[in-house]
């Protein structure tokens, strides 16, 4: 009997896979040859496997640079000409670096040191508490204007917020997890009022112009994990110039989501003390720009610790009360009240979303 004709579907599953296996063919040669140069690692977590070159430049080669004549990289994070080549795989020598000044006037993008000790492993139980009150000063200095906060992890971010709800400055502080996370960056960018949004991984790729977001808090260094094998085997190496570098250029990326053009402002804080000490540490690989910055740094006068003077600007646009889903001080048109000081306003629309006469229309979303 001759096989029976596969649905469209599966015709075009076993056609994806056909590719791939074609596209994967020369990786798999290249990780079982032994007389091969490249060293590999291999990471295993839940059912999926990850095998990685611990340097890929030889792989570009083959899937970037074999494919054009002449390219052009923009970055404002490339820092070393040497050391992005030599991890690319390009010959130094045949690379021009563009180098063009910053645009952005040095007093519209501050950074204001606010460290309340090192966020290492070793010291961070006694330092997170610092930071949440720190975080409860700052919204009293900010109290009209969002603020975006970066836990760097999800650990540091849950502490953080069960502080700040411990604190009763909950209703003015949203949250995302793993799953609800693109929802929850809507939502805080759609709020009118001055949401604090307590964040993981966020440095990069979001455009915070204007009033979307006037302050931002770093809470840690944001070094890689030294658990990633790749990572790991690095240091091993002895390459903590390409680990400073790596932390170097998340905090740059950070710092520039908060001010998007040149007539644009925001402030960003320090509040680990290990920031201070990577920038010493990663001096000499600084975009001029950014030195520049560096070398600006403040320290301020901040409030008292006050949680009723950081809500003072919850609830405080003056909109109409809506009873339909369009958001006006909340997803659902009304501040927050007393009782929901303990809840983060993600955790307040949520349940007015189960509350509310129309939810079995809604469904989950």
């Amino acid at each position: 009997m001759g096989q029976s004709e596969l649905a469209p579907e599966e015709a075009a599953r076993r056609d994806r896979l056909q590719e791939l296996i074609s596209e994967l063919d020369w990786f798999l040669k290249a990780y079982r040859d032994t007389e091969s140069p490249t060293t590999w690692v291999v990471d295993e977590a839940g059912d999926g496997v990850e095998i990685k070159p611990l340097n890929p430049a030889r792989y570009l080669q083959h899937t970037v640079w074999d494919r054009g004549n002449r390219f052009a990289l923009l970055s404002a994070t490339m820092l070393s000409k040497e050391s992005f080549c030599r991890g690319v795989g390009l010959d130094p020598s045949a690379v021009a670096l563009v180098d063009i000044p910053h645009t952005f006037p040095l007093e519209n993008r501050p950074l204001v040191n606010v460290t309340r000790g090192k966020m290492t492993y070793k010291h961070r139980d006694e330092t997170l508490p610092r930071i949440a009150r720190l975080l409860v000063q700052l919204m009293s200095r900010h109290p009209q204007e969002k603020g975006l906060i970066h836990a760097h992890s999800y650990g540091i971010a849950d502490t953080l917020v069960d502080l700040l709800c411990e604190f009763g400055v909950g209703s003015r502080i949203r949250r995302h997890g793993r799953a609800d996370r693109d929802a929850e960056l809507a939502a805080w960018l759609n709020a009118s009022d001055p949401e604090v949004f307590v964040s993981v991984k966020m440095e990069e790729a979001l455009d915070l112009h204007g009033d979307r977001c006037r302050w931002q808090v770093l809470c840690k260094a944001p070094y890689l994990d030294t658990s990633d094998s790749r990572v790991a085997r690095r240091l091993e190496e002895s390459r903590w110039g390409w680990y400073h570098r790596a932390a170097l250029r998340t905090v740059i990326q950070a710092c520039g989501r908060v001010v998007r053009a040149p007539t644009d402002s925001g402030t960003t804080y320090l509040a680990d003390k290990s920031l201070l000490e990577l920038f010493d540490r990663a001096a000499t690989d600084m975009p001029p720009w950014f030195a520049d910055q560096v070398a600006a740094i403040t320290t301020p006068s901040l409030p008292d610790f006050d949680p009723d003077a950081a809500l003072t600007g919850v609830g405080s646009t003056d909109q109409a009360h809506s009873s339909g889903r369009g958001a006006t001080n909340n997803q659902f048109g009304s501040s927050p009240s007393s009782t929901e000081a303990n809840q983060t306003r993600s955790e307040t629309d949520a349940q007015r979303r189960d509350d509310h006469p129309l939810s079995d229309v809604w469904g989950d979303e």
